[in-house]
């Protein structure tokens, strides 16, 4: 029961949220702001549905609270194809491929990472957290050296452009973005709620998962390609935003006490988006646009993040 009144506790907290960022100080102009604050709430709806699915099922597969898809390079990789979109094709990148475009071109490149992974680094049916911390530590420093090469050659222009992709920002999302995006994540969060029992499962480990019946490497090939997709959009969408998922999983699973996805994928999602709502709201009033949402998210989640590595410091 106490279970319960914290998770309805939650999404009222979120929906009064959501409702005082779309009223307060809009004058109630239904014509242009609020219509512009929707689009904004909805990016930030689907940016914290992303983050809260793919960390939580990350976590699962790899059998490690601390660990997020950010540390497979998939944001490396992200901005890695915008620096060599740039160097191609200079500013009419975006006019060219157009924000749907980038986000689709995007999310093929990020399964065929995912895929090339698999492979890799689950060919002999093990899942090593050292050898996935390893190897993704080391992708993400080669994509990155790669990147830092890549905006040395672009022009001054160019670089600006370039920085836009680096950072969170919910003001970018366009409506027609906003729905595609919307879309895509509504199916990919349906496959993965029929896949909840297995999840369940995964979660007691892979020789766990075996013994009870479980299709370990088509299960978690599955779930990679899923992670690839939602960390495609909520990084197309507004940008990197490497700590969060760390933050938002170990909170969510610190209120439901539960380690049952039905339980703590829909939690995770509500905190997330509490999160951004909270944080661009400061973005808006308090800093009135001097700062960004990605570095108040990843000053606040680092922080975290590394207070979590020096509690955890010699657990097994």
């Amino acid at each position: 029961m106490n279970g319960m009144a914290t998770r309805f506790g939650v999404w009222l907290v979120v929906l009064a949220l959501a409702i005082a960022f779309l009223l307060l100080g809009s004058g109630f102009d239904f014509a242009y702001v609020i219509p512009k604050r929707l689009t904004r709430l909805a990016a930030m709806g689907i940016t914290g549905v992303c983050i809260a699915y793919s960390s939580v099922i990350f976590q699962t597969i790899a059998g490690n609270r601390i660990l997020t898809p950010a540390i497979m390079g998939y944001e490396a990789i992200y901005l890695l194809l915008q620096a060599l979109l740039i160097l191609w094709l200079g500013t009419q990148s975006l006019v060219l491929l157009g924000r749907n475009g980038n986000v689709l071109l995007s999310v093929l490149l990020m399964l065929g990472y995912s895929w090339l992974i698999h492979r890799w680094l689950f060919r002999d049916g093990r899942n090593n957290v050292y050898l996935l911390l390893l190897l993704g530590l080391v992708l993400s420093m080669v994509m990155a050296t790669f990147t830092q090469f890549i905006q040395l050659k672009i022009s001054p222009g160019e670089f600006s452009i370039f920085q836009g992709f680096n950072y969170a920002s919910f003001n970018k999302a366009q409506p027609a973005q906003v729905i595609y995006s919307g879309l895509l994540v509504a199916t990919v969060c349906l496959i993965a709620q029929r896949s909840l029992p297995t999840l369940d499962v995964l979660s007691l480990g892979r020789d766990q998962a075996i013994s009870l019946g479980v299709d370990y490497q088509r299960s978690v090939r599955l779930q990679l390609a899923l992670i690839a997709i939602l960390v495609a959009v909520s990084t197309s969408l507004v940008g990197p935003t490497a700590f969060m998922g760390v933050f938002v999983a170990n909170i969510t699973y610190a209120l439901a006490r539960t380690a049952r996805h039905r339980v703590t994928l829909p939690m995770s999602c509500a905190i997330a988006i509490g999160i951004f709502i909270v944080a661009q709201y400061l973005v808006e009033q308090l800093f009135n646009y001097n700062t960004s949402v990605s570095i108040l998210i990843n000053l606040v989640c680092g922080v975290y993040f590394l207070a979590l590595m020096v509690r955890t410091r010699g657990a097994p």
